[in-house]
């Protein structure tokens, strides 16, 4: 099953919904804002999309992170999990694949 995380519904959130509805693919959706994302599924993610496309350098929440200015990949990391607001959303996993933002063509190679 196809799993959408994302912390407040925008239009990114919207738009990722209604690509799956229109093609009748069942989706969970998980707000982080009630349900954390674990460490082994951001790790998963992280694999995926690498670390730099998690992180959302222009919201408010990263730029009053203090772990932006770290040199290590861990401290991202952790910045990460403990705030979802510092992440790229959606972020859409199938199984061991995995995209963050609004990734069409992405998704149709999954179908």
């Amino acid at each position: 099953m196809i799993q959408v995380y994302f912390y407040k519904k925008n239009f990114q959130v919207q738009k990722t919904e209604r690509f799956f509805k229109e093609r009748r693919i069942p989706v969970q959706l998980v707000d982080l804002s009630r349900a954390r994302l674990g460490r082994r599924e951001l790790e998963a993610v992280k694999a995926r999309v690498g670390l730099d496309a998690l992180v959302d350098r222009e919201g408010a929440a990263w730029k009053e992170c203090p772990a932006r200015f770290a040199a290590g990949e861990e401290a991202v990391f952790n910045a990460l999990l403990e705030d979802p607001r510092r992440l790229v959303l959606p972020i859409v996993r199938n199984g061991k694949e995995a995209t963050v933002g609004y990734r069409p063509e992405e998704w149709e190679r999954w179908l």
